[in-house]
């Protein structure tokens, strides 16, 4: 049997979700974000459950979406949880795309920042893009000193990610050099722009994180879940909702560009390319 894609664990008042696509640094594809979507929804119903920490199997936490790997599934139904929508595979062109996006990455994305107990992020190696995503999500990132992060799909000719946190998360000057250069950033930077929590070595990241993770779960739960929606709440009333939502239209505005003017809807990119321009 082949390993399973996500695996969960519970670890006292602590559920352990990790990303299980190490060979393919954890690309997402629809089968990992469900397989995401059914952990969490275990750690949320399970009362005994206080924290939930994500992490990444193998070298890296996740490099963003499958655009490359043999398990690519963007051709396959999914089924609907985030949003009311049809299925993509039924639509053609920019109807596909939308309606598979809303779903695997925009919408999944907003339900799981929904989620009413606090989640730690345990970030190591590459957080790229779609893995920006996962990480952003998350109440608190602990992050390993060898971590760098990018999100470089303006190289794409896309103005960011579907979840557009960016100016939320970094402040509007280091969101502009972010996606204006498309270049890495290190986990010294991430620190200094207020994205991350804590830089810990990469040999002691599962130890600081389950430290911080049982600390938290000395909190009462209920206490932990309103904290936690009275800050989400002031995200939004700050635009972060309204903002996405914007951003949204113009990221499928792009894809329709690239596929009217390039070789595809990614603006004739793929995995390679897009890792060897963060690299500069």
């Amino acid at each position: 049997m082949s390993e399973p894609v996500v695996r969960y664990e519970r670890r006292g008042a602590v559920a352990l979700v990790t990303m299980n696509r190490p060979d393919y640094r954890n690309a997402q594809n629809s089968a990992m974000t469900y397989a995401l979507d059914d952990a969490f929804t275990r750690a949320v119903d399970d009362a005994e459950v206080k924290v939930i920490v994500l992490a990444g199997e193998g070298r890296h936490f996740s490099a963003g979406h499958d655009i490359g790997t043999p398990g690519r599934d963007v051709d396959q139904p999914f089924d609907r949880r985030a949003v009311v929508w049809w299925d993509h595979t039924t639509r053609k062109g920019g109807d596909q795309r939308f309606a598979r996006e809303s779903e695997v990455y925009l919408g999944m994305c907003r339900r799981w920042r929904e989620i009413p107990k606090p989640m730690i992020a345990s970030v190591q190696g590459a957080c790229i893009a779609g893995g920006l995503m996962l990480a952003w999500i998350c109440d608190l990132i602990v992050a390993s000193d060898d971590a760098f992060f990018a999100d470089p799909v303006v190289r794409m000719g896309i103005p960011g990610v579907e979840y557009f946190a960016h100016p939320w998360v970094l402040g509007s000057r280091a969101a502009k050099e972010v996606l204006f250069t498309g270049e890495r950033f290190t986990v010294q930077q991430a620190r200094e722009w207020g994205m991350i929590n804590r830089i810990v070595p990469r040999a002691e990241l599962a130890e600081r994180t389950f430290e911080l993770a049982d600390r938290i779960a000395e909190m009462p739960q209920f206490g932990l879940a309103l904290a936690k929606k009275a800050v989400n709440q002031a995200e939004d009333l700050m635009g972060m909702r309204s903002g996405m939502d914007s951003v949204f239209g113009l990221h499928h505005f792009a894809h329709a560009h690239n596929a009217e003017t390039s070789t595809d809807s990614l603006g004739g990119q793929d995995a390679r390319s897009m890792r060897d321009g963060a690299k500069r």
